[in-house]
């Protein structure tokens, strides 16, 4: 066998297309890394020999694999064992279904759930395993709805401490539930952060996914607040006024939001709050939480307890503390207890308080409630990574190949999954995180869905031009997805752009999992009109969130004016002549201006700025998306971006509050009073309310105001 077949046998690809129609292989040096990290030997033609003939052998002897996955109402476990089992397909083993109490079923269950699994082989061999019935499909929401989208970091009020909190997306919540109909709010991750000087702001790049970070504490609401010593209610006064004052560097004085300065006046008023007792009550509910969260939590609080002694990367750590089942962990646990117990609580209080805000947000009305954001992965220095060792792949990282728009390829730095070692787990660690995601979620948004298919590995050392496509076993991972999901009635968000394998659209939509549409990118790019023009409304599709931008493209009123243009040029970011990029960027936004106007969608014409992201809004309306997120910053007129893709310290990314067209910051209570945000959100509600149409267009629209650019004449689209 020779080693691209061997690779074949473990989800390697060793060919991909960085445009369609055009494969390029993959060098045999990255083949061989990848497949060293499977737990593979393909470094000469006699180990390659060997390895095929071991997986062929482990194949052949298979009675039943750790979990098994089937859809409700769609095939039978027997035709699933089938493809797998050497036996079943024999038809030489029996197949027993129970229930997780022991009891026989007969056939396969058509309710959703977990179940056990028993196989005999006609050789008297025998198996237990786990069997999943998936739902067929996920609902979606119940209805048509339109949200916010937010980063809870940059949307500071009154009360915040130089940041968004938990304490404001209630607020959030119960404010656009109530006074605005909103069925939504979408926002960034809140996963624990990987610690530094200075800490990364990232959201995408945490300590752990499983769990969140403290840094968003209400401090205030915590209930032992209230019974802080008299002593200790004066330190705390003096922490809420240089709160305060840090709150006020942001909103008045222009400063950056500055986590580190956050936390450090957090973590000192919660150590005041460690000491009040709790009650009976409140004991008894975090006694149940330890218990509930179990091994998962007591992991990240060691790490978290490690990391303050030894560092936060653990690999730099004494030997004995990198393993997390050695004897020397169990030791230094015991000499951290306290230390450990503390961050075990900072976990509890922040879990406390997510399960406020999404209480706020159905008692205000919403349909759907919080949408939670699932990072990609982890740093391969945290929490996680040292937890989970077993299950994530050494010496790789995610990133992505060369395409049309990056010819140098994307290296993201986070550690991938082993999809053999999740296998063997029975996808233990990846059904742990969902379900945790999702404890307190209406909606989960899974940012590079298609890495449930196959992720773009990276060997250490080597640029992201030199990696490959590893495969994932995508249908036992969307129905433990879909399962979880199932289970916690929420709706599940699969950001999808980008390069996108062939049918993983079409799969995720028949799974009911919607996908991320941004009105720039939905362009006839396929079939016979393929002409690259703006997709009208009708050929959208329906399973997906409709927006106008994301956390990392321009806000729309940047796009309009081609502001995003001039601050890339300022920061050396374009690869081409500034002169060709205004001119492309303005000929697009043109496009999209008399789609509009020809729509009736922009009756006020085009040179106002504000009336262009209404239409704008009114076209996302008239999809038949079944969500319509808007950008909160867009709501405001805000200008910046809140990352700024290819950028590190040369662009403030994750640390800009939300502002108005000027710059200027605003609090939540600003956003909450703002007329202009509330005629947007009106605009929004009567369009997929069928409200009344806006009236006939005047003279023929016009795109804002493009600076120092030459706007291009309208006309129909090229």
């Amino acid at each position: 066998m020779d080693r691209g077949r061997l690779a074949g046998l473990y989800g390697v690809d060793v060919t991909y297309e960085p445009s369609p129609g055009r494969s390029v292989p993959v060098g045999e040096d990255t083949v061989v890394a990848v497949l060293a990290a499977l737990g593979v030997d393909a470094s000469t033609p006699q180990a390659v020999k060997e390895a095929a003939e071991a997986y062929e052998r482990a194949a052949a002897s298979l009675l039943l694999p750790p979990l098994t996955v089937v859809r409700a109402g769609r095939g039978t476990v027997r035709d699933a064992l089938a493809a797998r089992v050497p036996a079943v397909a024999a038809g030489t083993a029996e197949v027993t279904v129970e229930s997780l109490g022991g009891e026989r079923l007969e056939g396969t269950p058509r309710t959703p759930g977990r179940y056990g699994l028993r196989v005999r082989a006609g050789d008297g061999r025998t198996a237990r395993g786990e069997l999943i019935v998936a739902p067929e499909r996920l609902p979606g929401p119940s209805r048509r709805t339109f949200g916010f989208m937010a980063q809870l970091y940059s949307t500071l009020s009154s009360r915040s401490w130089g940041m968004g909190d938990l304490g404001d997306l209630a607020d959030l919540c119960a404010w656009s539930g109530r006074a605005l109909g909103a069925g939504f709010v979408q926002i960034n991750p809140l996963h624990a952060a990987f610690p530094g000087h200075p800490t990364d702001p990232s959201p995408y790049r945490p300590s752990s996914r499983r769990f969140p970070d403290p840094v968003y504490l209400r401090v205030e609401e915590v209930p032992e607040y209230a019974y802080l010593p008299p002593e200790d209610r004066e330190r705390a006064g003096g922490l809420l006024r240089r709160a305060a004052a840090l709150r006020d560097s942001v909103l008045r004085e222009g400063a950056l939001i500055d986590r580190d300065a956050v936390w450090a006046l957090k973590a000192e008023a919660l150590a005041l709050l460690r000491k009040v007792p709790l009650s009976p009550g409140r004991r008894a509910a975090y006694a149940g939480f330890l218990a509930e969260q179990g091994q998962a939590l007591e992991d990240h609080a060691t790490w978290s307890a490690l990391a303050e002694v030894h560092g936060p990367d653990w690999r730099g750590w004494p030997a004995g503390l990198r393993d997390p089942r050695s004897p020397q962990v169990a030791r230094a646990r015991g000499e951290l207890l306290d230390r450990v117990d503390h961050h075990c609580w900072l976990t509890w209080l922040t879990d406390g308080q997510l399960g406020a805000a999404q209480r706020a947000a159905t008692d205000a009305g919403m349909t759907v409630g919080v949408v939670h954001d699932l990072a990609v992965g982890v740093h391969p220095a945290g929490s996680d990574a040292w937890s989970m060792q077993d299950v994530l792949a050494a010496g790789m990282s995610v990133g992505a190949p060369p395409d049309a728009f990056n010819s140098r390829g994307q290296d993201w730095g986070l550690p991938p999954w082993r999809p053999d070692a999740l296998a063997a787990a029975g996808y233990a660690p990846y059904r742990d995180l969902v379900a945790r995601m999702l404890r307190h979620a209406g909606g989960l948004r899974m940012d590079h869905v298609m890495g449930l298919f196959r992720l773009w590995w990276v060997p250490k050392g080597r640029p992201p031009t030199e990696g490959a496509y590893v495969r994932y076993d995508a249908e036992a991972m969307l129905g433990l997805l879909a399962l979880e999901a199932y289970r916690a009635g929420a709706v599940v968000i699969g950001e999808d752009l980008g390069t996108v394998g062939p049918g993983v659209r079409e799969q995720l939509a028949d799974r009911g999992v919607l996908g991320t549409s941004v009105l720039w990118f939905e362009r006839r790019y396929e079939g016979p009109d393929a002409d690259r023009s703006p997709l009208p409304p009708a050929a959208w599709r329906a399973s997906c969130l409709a927006t106008a931008t994301t956390h990392d493209l321009p806000s729309t009123a940047a796009r309009l004016t081609g502001e995003h243009v001039e601050l890339r040029h300022r920061l050396g970011l374009l690869t081409r002549p500034v002169a060709e990029e205004r001119t492309e960027e303005a000929a697009e936004v043109a496009e999209w201006i008399a789609l509009l106007g020809r729509l009736g969608l922009l009756p006020e014409g085009a040179a106002d700025e504000e009336a262009v992201i209404k239409a704008v809004h009114r076209f996302l309306a008239r999809t038949p998306a079944r969500m319509v997120g808007v950008w909160l910053p867009d709501t405001v007129g805000d200008r910046r971006p809140q990352n700024l893709p290819g950028t590190s310290d040369e662009y403030p990314n994750w640390r800009l509050p939300v502002a108005g067209p000027d710059g200027t910051p605003l609090t939540l209570e600003q956003l909450a009073a703002s007329p202009r945000l509330h005629a947007l959100a009106a605009e929004v509600r009567a369009a997929l309310a069928g409200g009344t149409a806006p009236a006939p267009p005047g003279p023929a629209a016009q795109p804002p105001s493009q600076g120092s650019r030459e706007a291009p004449s309208q006309g129909a689209p090229a």
